[in-house]
């Protein structure tokens, strides 16, 4: 049975994790506001540019060939998997669902006979990656100085992906990442950016409207395409950003009410023990009383 000492100097470290997990919860909490804000207000952006990117591809599928970032090398053989993971932890289960979510579809691919090479963005993917895929890890992005997510971060990764597509390394590119929905759920999401796909509906949403292009679809795609692909990567980041810091937030707030939780057992373990301390020291003045 721990002495009183022991119990105290436990109580003392339990208090002081508590108060570094509040003050990073409320950290947590500045840095996702900002980082929410962010994500939300380029959605808007990014549909609409996928919305005329999806009209220019239906409307250039009528004709013959397309480029490559739109119609594919026409094999399916080697996939590159981009994973899009924090570069710090303790929050929660935010790397480790993307990075689960990467590894189950690398592991199917393995199945199929398919090649597949992985580059990752984030210490922590990276740290997993190693660990289980070593073999098939290829390059990785470091952005742990970078404070503040910008579109020319995303333009430094979409140049490594695009040439590395150009010089036919793979043929098909699925990033990975986590959709942010609000503090307590965070979706992990596989996206294929090479070749472009789209959603059904978002080619609908231009369907409507006929729209006359100078210069040509097929030169305005060869232009666009590239530009999409660093757009997505950047959503991406920004999504990641959001529900980084609101896994992080969540975590520590299960953290300090656990601290909060310990810290009542341990007292009333010590006031026990304490009671107990004190009954035999009476009983033994008692006892000795009595002798005389």
């Amino acid at each position: 049975m721990p002495s009183l000492k022991d119990l105290k100097n436990r109580i003392e470290s339990v208090k002081n994790t508590r108060k570094i997990t509040k003050a990073m919860q409320m950290v947590a909490a500045a840095k996702l506001r900002r980082a929410q804000d962010s994500a939300e207000a380029s959605r808007p952006y990014t549909e609409r540019f996928n919305s005329v990117l999806s009209a220019l591809a239906s409307a250039n599928a009528a004709g013959s060939g397309g480029p490559q970032l739109l119609v594919g090398t026409g094999k399916d053989q080697t996939h590159l998997l981009v994973v899009m993971t924090a570069e710090r932890g303790l929050c929660g289960g935010f790397n480790s669902n993307i990075a689960k979510l990467a590894k189950s579809h690398a592991l199917k691919l393995l199945e199929q006979g398919k090649t597949i090479k992985i580059l990752t963005v984030g210490k922590k993917g990276r740290d997993v990656v190693k660990r289980d895929l070593g073999e098939h890890f290829i390059h990785h992005i470091d952005l742990s100085e970078i404070k503040s997510i910008r579109y020319t971060d995303a333009q430094a990764i979409s140049k490594s992906i695009l040439e590395r597509f150009t010089a036919g390394e793979f043929d098909i590119a699925t990033l990975f990442y986590s959709k942010f929905v609000n503090v307590v759920t965070q979706i992990p999401t596989a996206q294929q950016v090479i070749p472009a796909r789209f959603d059904e509906d978002e080619g609908t949403k231009t369907e409507i409207v006929s729209y006359e292009y100078e210069p040509t679809e097929e030169e305005i795609l060869a232009d666009l395409l590239p530009r999409g692909v660093g757009t997505q990567i950047f959503a991406a980041l920004l999504e990641n950003g959001a529900s980084e810091q609101g896994a992080r937030m969540s975590a520590m707030d299960n953290a300090t009410r656990n601290a909060g939780d310990m810290i009542d057992k341990l007292t009333i373990q010590y006031n026990r023990s304490r009671q107990a301390v004190i009954t035999n020291e009476l009983i033994e003045i008692i006892s000795g009383a009595e002798a005389l």
